[in-house]
Parts: C-alpha cells; sequence; structure tokens
C-alpha cells in the first residue's frame, strides 16, 4: 500500500501510516471517527478525512454508504480485495461480511438482455444482528 502513495509522490507520513495499519486490522469497513479512535498516537480529525479522500481517490480504499448518512471504509488491497457484501443491523450498526455471491451466468445474463456489457454489482442487506433482536 505505502508504495502506491510513493508512485504517485505522495509522503507516507505518520498519520497516513497509521490509518493504514487501522485499516488493515479491520474484519469490516469503519467510519473515519472509528479509525481516528483506533489510531495510537494523536491526530486532528481533520487529517483523516484528507487522508481518506487521498486513499480513495487512489483507489486503496472503497467507501460504503449504508443508507444511515455516515461513510465507512475498507482497504480494497490484500485480502479485503474479493468481492463481497454486507449484512448490516439497522440498530447497532454491526457489520458482517458476507462472501456468498450472485452467480456469474445470472449477471451476464442480466447484462445482455438489459443491453449492458460490464455488470458488477453490490448487495447490503438490513436486519437485526442476534444481540439487537
Amino acid at each position: 500500500m505505502t508504495h502506491r502513495l510513493r508512485q504517485d509522490d505522495r509522503r507516507i507520513t505518520g498519520p497516513r501510516q497509521d490509518i493504514l495499519d487501522a485499516l488493515s486490522t479491520n474484519e469490516h469497513p469503519r467510519t473515519i471517527r472509528e479509525i481516528h479512535a483506533a489510531l495510537p498516537s494523536p491526530c486532528d480529525l481533520a487529517t483523516v478525512y484528507r487522508a481518506m479522500h487521498l486513499l480513495e481517490e487512489l483507489k486503496l480504499v472503497k467507501r460504503f454508504d449504508f443508507g444511515d448518512g455516515t461513510a465507512r471504509y475498507e482497504l480494497i488491497c490484500g485480502d479485503n480485495n474479493a468481492h463481497h457484501h454486507h449484512l448490516i443491523c439497522h440498530k447497532c450498526d454491526r457489520v458482517v461480511e458476507i462472501d456468498e455471491c450472485f452467480p456469474s451466468e445470472l449477471e451476464r445474463k442480466i447484462a445482455r438482455r438489459n443491453g449492458f456489457t460490464a455488470l458488477t454489482h453490490k448487495l447490503e442487506f438490513f436486519d437485526l444482528c442476534p444481540e439487537c433482536q
């Protein structure tokens, strides 16, 4: 990840490295405030916002909107690069990754039927988690 920053002539500052480290330990998308709280060294919240904007621009993180007005981010490098979906508790905002997906043949069929050539998708399921039921 840091080599990608260097490729684009971006400095690897302490806060940027801390943010990348914090994101690499997350099991699901995190809000900027959650990322900020996980940093080992004090850093201004505005710095985290700027760094996340840069990382998204460089396609190192993926932004998610689960319909609550709060953006969440996860790394799209390494283990989290695999295509997956999310199950979100609409009470406590718990997020669970789901690996099951549409069969690729169904995707191609939907694309052909509608005149599209490169169909992609994302699924987000909302329910109450076991603790909130």
